[in-house]
This record gives C-alpha cells, sequence and structure tokens, in this order.
C-alpha cells in the first residue's frame, strides 16, 4: 500500500506539472499524433478493400471456373460446360429455370474523373438471371440494359470514379460503341466497380465464343458440397468449384497483404523518430527534476515508485498523441479511392475505412512508443545518486 501511495503520489505531481514542459511535451504529442495518423490512414486502405471484396457477396453463391484458374480472366468455359453446370444439382430453380448466369470478363480503358488517365475497368457480360444470383444489385438511376443491344449499366463507384459513365453517354470498346443506360448499386460490393452488359453482345464484340465463369444460387449454403461434388466429379468438365464470399476473399489477399506490410514499414521508421522524441523529452524531465527527485527518494520514496511514474508520464504523453493522431486521420473515413487488383488487373473504388479497432490498434502503438522511450529515463532518475543531487540545492 505504502508502495502504491507513493507511486500516486509521485504520478500526479509529474503530470500536473507537464504544462511546465509544454514546448517539449508537445514536441513528443505531434511526433506520436504524425506516426499514428499514418499508421492507421494506411492500414484504413486495407481495411476499405477488404470491406469492398466481402461485401455484397453470399456463401449460398458458388462460382465455377476452369481448373487452375485463380481468377475469370484466366478462366475459360465453352457454351456445353456451362449448360452441364447449371444443371447441377444444389442450384436454386426458378420460373424461367436454373438461378445460374454464364459471364464474360474483359478490361476496358475509361479515363479516371480526377486525372484523365485510363484506368482498367472491368466490363462483365451476364445472362439475365445474373440479377437474381446477387440479390444486392439494384438499378438506382436509369434502367437495365435490354437483352441483344448495345447497353450498358455502371456501378455506382465505378460512375463516381470514372468519366464517361453517365446516363445517356456513348463509349466505345471492343468493336461496338455502347450507350450507359442506368447505373445500379450492389451493396457497396466489388460489383460497384464494375460495368455489366448482356454477355451475348458481349461475345461478338470481344471474338468470344464462350465464357470464363459460371455464377449459381444455390438452394442454401449447406448445398454447396452437393454441388461442388457433381461438378468436379462430372468427367465431362475440368472445372474448380468455390464459394463466392471466400473467392473474393482471397482477389483482396495480395494488395491487403502488401499495404499492411507497407504500412507497417512506414509507420516503424517513423515511431523510430518519435520514439527518440520521447527519449529526449522525458530525460529533459528527469534532468529539469532532478533535485525534486532527490529530495523525495531522501524523505523515503522508493525507486520502483519513481520508474513506474515517470513511466506513467509518458504513457499520458503517448496516449494525448495517440488520439490525436486518430481524431487527425477520422475525416479520411468514408472518402472514396481506387486502387489496382493485382490479381485482376483491374481498377477497383473502394473508400477507406477507419474502424474502432483500427483506432484502437494505433492508440496502442502510440503507448507501446511511450513505453519505449518512458523506461530509459524513469530508470535513470530511480539510479540518481541521491547525495550527489541534494548538494546541487
Amino acid at each position: 500500500m505504502r508502495w502504491l501511495a507513493q507511486t500516486v503520489a509521485i504520478s500526479s505531481v509529474n503530470v500536473m506539472s507537464l504544462g511546465q514542459r509544454l514546448g517539449s511535451s508537445s514536441v513528443a504529442v505531434v511526433g506520436f499524433a504524425g506516426v499514428v495518423a499514418v499508421f492507421v490512414a494506411v492500414l484504413s486502405i486495407a481495411e476499405g478493400f477488404q470491406r469492398v471484396m466481402a461485401r455484397g457477396v453470399s456463401p449460398d453463391t458458388a462460382l465455377v471456373l476452369r481448373a487452375g484458374s485463380d481468377t475469370e480472366m484466366s478462366s475459360g468455359l465453352d457454351l456445353e460446360h456451362t449448360r452441364i453446370i447449371k444443371d447441377a444439382p444444389g442450384v436454386m430453380r426458378g420460373s424461367d429455370g436454373p438461378v445460374a448466369s454464364a459471364e464474360l470478363f474483359v478490361i476496358v480503358d475509361v479515363p479516371k474523373r480526377a486525372t484523365g488517365t485510363d484506368a482498367n475497368v472491368p466490363l462483365r457480360g451476364v445472362e439475365p438471371a445474373a440479377f437474381a444470383v446477387r440479390k444486392a444489385v439494384k438499378i438506382v438511376e436509369g434502367r437495365p440494359f435490354r437483352e441483344g443491344q448495345n447497353e450498358v449499366i455502371a456501378g455506382r463507384a465505378a460512375a463516381r470514379e470514372f468519366a464517361g459513365l453517365d446516363v445517356g453517354n456513348h463509349l466505345r470498346w471492343g468493336d461496338n460503341v455502347w450507350e450507359v443506360v442506368g447505373l445500379f448499386s450492389a451493396g457497396d460490393s466489388v460489383y460497384e466497380s464494375e460495368i455489366w452488359t448482356d454477355a451475348r453482345v458481349a461475345q461478338p464484340a470481344y471474338r468470344r465464343t464462350g465464357f470464363q465463369s459460371v455464377y449459381a444460387r444455390l438452394e442454401s449454403p449447406d448445398a454447396f458440397q452437393r454441388f461442388k461434388d457433381a461438378r468436379t466429379s462430372d468427367p465431362r468438365l475440368d472445372v474448380e468449384v468455390k464459394r463466392e464470399d471466400e473467392y473474393y476473399e482471397a482477389q483482396s489477399q495480395v494488395l491487403r497483404t502488401l499495404v499492411r506490410t507497407l504500412g507497417n514499414v512506414v509507420a516503424l521508421l517513423m515511431a523510430v523518430g518519435a520514439t527518440f522524441g520521447a527519449l529526449n523529452t522525458m530525460y529533459s524531465a528527469v534532468t529539469e527534476r532532478a533535485r525534486e527527485i532527490a529530495t523525495m527518494r531522501a524523505i523515503g520514496f522508493g525507486a520502483g515508485s519513481v520508474v513506474v511514474s515517470f513511466v506513467i508520464e509518458a504513457l499520458c504523453i503517448a496516449l494525448v498523441g495517440g488520439v490525436l493522431g486518430c481524431l487527425v486521420v477520422l475525416p479520411l473515413n468514408g472518402l472514396t479511392t481506387g486502387t489496382m487488383n493485382w490479381q485482376t488487373f483491374s481498377h477497383l473504388a473502394f473508400a477507406f475505412r477507419i474502424t474502432p479497432i483500427l483506432m484502437a490498434w494505433g492508440v496502442a502503438f502510440a503507448l507501446l512508443m511511450g513505453l519505449v522511450g518512458g523506461v530509459p529515463p524513469a530508470l535513470r532518475a530511480a539510479r540518481a545518486r541521491v547525495a550527489v543531487a541534494l548538494r546541487e540545492l
């Protein structure tokens, strides 16, 4: 109890005296805030990218690709194979037959609104059942494209990010001139970064006779294994079957890993500077208060209490810096931007996502820097020779 009382007493004095060292303390706070702001901002890119890849996809939707294909870009299925896939057990049936869509996936050049430079945007040829497979897709402006016509609908995120995708515009891709007739939402999912059209129109425009994938809505998530076993064991097919949500989770892995790695490296380098700033601040505090510390030691305050009190002071500075860094970067939340998905080489629009967990990690990172920067000066304060310091009074 005595040690605790001493620690509380010294810590209170240290914290209350921070105002007297406002200059050096502010430098440390700004250093911590800068590191946390960069750390949280970079990781919010990975968080936003992961979120857009996970939204609007479902475990009761299966994706079929050619065996050995990692993405739709590298896959290929002929017309007969897509019919066999659609007739598999476990596929939901509607009034028009199986709720499944054979699809074409190509890349078109569309200029960015911000820079005017061309970006790779997915153009997806779909069958009518695509809207029943993806329940989140809704027309929010204009109308759906008509079958057999050179018409497209653009995802809401794509229309925000890229020029020329406003309803009524005409664009040339492949051998056709296409009219934008509508915009659609898709629950903030990856599909909102795409452009959709009738697959039967896209095939001749890009000189294709087959498809690249089949999306099938299943009777339930439990029907997936039955569907997969039926198609992978069929000697007429050489295919790979995945759940839609698992496929898009894997699609985001490369970029998330890259961003998080780079973010951690940058944050670590900046953290070194911030930690040295904290060390300088705390060493200055120890030097300025050498006689005060010696006096407390002489009247019975223990070395352990001194160490803990100075560490608490460093943690308080780090906490203020960490919270400030989170507040500075918070306006980025929801800001839309775009990046390249390196697995499909297509541009994907997404929003920065600053979550409470991410901010908690930022504050924890600041506290870790404060701990590293506070312990050495605290130990120095505790080891100071009392007699020498008192002679300076």
